[in-house]
């Protein structure tokens, strides 16, 4: 029977680039960046990693459809690379990867690295991932911003939810992320804004304003992985392991069948469960510590606090304005600035949520520490409200 891999890999070391517009560099560079920092941080040499798992979505754009620009930029000599892409979980799906490998006992010591360098197309938003050939003739006028919109309409019609009482609590949800994002200087933006601000910001597509949408960036984090045995051997004492990592992939219901009401994700409700079940987390509202979720839309965050089982659905509204997902509540989440403030450059997000829970359970976190944190749980979305992929991970101290 599968048991999992709880407990059965720690995280030797990570690192994050600063996101941003980041004009002076390439994805090249932005790899060494965030590279060199998680090399230190792990207190290994290049030679002493065995595998590694390149993350990137946008390879027309970016370093290309091979994993070669990882061996050939980082220069890791002749040993498996493997480049992932799925759609916004790509960050996740490369630790996982790299976790899966060690976990089975393959390799000791791997590499997840997630990159995305987007602002140089010059594209105001995500350049368009096509599935198929056939897709701009079916969906001409599909956007993110309209998708999502659309799945505000459906979620404030099903819970009689106010448009006014809807628009306030996606406006407390992006300002409690921008004030976040001050406290963290790899942020790309790093400026409060009030719910005022978001309330009166112009509308992208209603009820989304401006201040509801998260940016383009760009960006990469990485993590080295080992089993909890080796890292000890290495000296290290306080370990970081991973709970569960889950991935729940949409077969196309949501469009076929009725009982889906366009509320919520069905991808995240089932994907949370598992996770919980993984890691042996029984109540999720009063066990994890903090969330890192995919607010690409402040719609997105607040109904997936109900698709993660923490919010009972249609409370959502109540449990985000009553403060319980502030920095000083009981369960704070998007406490780096989340995508709100980092923007998505898409292969580095998964990994650079999972940096920021890493950090905060060796209490390294800065200003924005949290105090005593117990578990983190990370949180991918990708495509669409209607067709998704949904990428889960939950972190913990081991032993705990």
């Amino acid at each position: 029977m599968a048991s999992g891999i709880k407990d059965k890999v720690a995280i030797l070391g990570m690192g994050c680039t600063t996101f941003g517009e980041r004009w002076d560099v390439g994805a090249e560079e932005l790899m060494v960046e965030a590279f060199q920092e998680c090399l230190q941080d792990a207190g290994l040499e290049k030679r002493d990693i065995q595998a590694a798992w390149l993350g990137t979505c946008m390879d027309e754009v970016n370093v290309g459809k091979t994993a070669m620009p990882l061996a050939t930029t980082l220069r890791l000599d002749k040993i498996p690379v493997t480049r992932v892409e799925n759609y916004c979980a790509t960050g996740t799906e490369a630790f996982r990867g790299a976790c899966y490998a060690v976990a089975s006992g393959a390799y000791d010591i791997c590499l997840a690295l997630g990159v995305e360098k987007l602002k140089d197309t010059g594209y105001g938003g995500l350049p368009q991932i096509s599935p198929g050939t056939l897709t701009s003739q079916w969906w001409p006028n599909l956007t993110a911003p309209g998708s999502f919109a659309q799945l505000a309409s459906a979620y404030a019609a099903k819970y009689r939810i106010k448009d006014a009482d809807l628009k306030r609590a996606m406006a407390h949800v992006s300002a409690k992320s921008h004030l976040n994002g001050t406290y963290n200087p790899k942020a790309h933006l790093r400026k409060a804004v009030t719910e005022d601000q978001v309330m009166a910001a112009p509308i992208v597509a209603h009820p989304l304003g401006l201040f509801d949408c998260c940016g383009v960036s760009d960006g990469a984090a990485a993590a080295i992985v080992t089993t909890p045995e080796m890292a000890k051997s290495l000296g290290k004492k306080d370990l970081v392991s991973v709970k569960s990592l889950q991935i729940s992939v949409s077969s196309g219901e949501e469009l076929g069948l009725n009982q889906w009401d366009g509320d919520h994700f069905l991808t995240t409700s089932k994907c949370s469960r598992m996770a919980y079940q993984e890691a042996g987390i029984d109540n999720p509202r009063k066990d994890l510590s903090l969330l890192e979720v995919h607010d690409c839309f402040s719609i997105t965050e607040l109904v997936t606090y109900e698709d993660l089982h923490i919010s009972q659905r249609g409370q959502a509204v109540r449990d985000a304005m009553d403060g319980f997902f502030d920095r000083d509540g009981q369960m704070p989440c998007q406490i780096d600035g989340g995508l709100k403030c980092f923007g998505h450059p898409i292969g580095a997000s998964g990994l650079r949520m999972i940096y920021e829970v890493y950090l905060q359970l060796l209490g390294r976190a800065g200003e924005r520490q949290l105090e005593r944190p117990r578990y983190g749980l990370t949180h991918n979305l990708g495509g669409f409200p209607f067709q998704n992929i949904c990428a889960i991970s939950i972190l913990g101290s081991y032993g705990h």
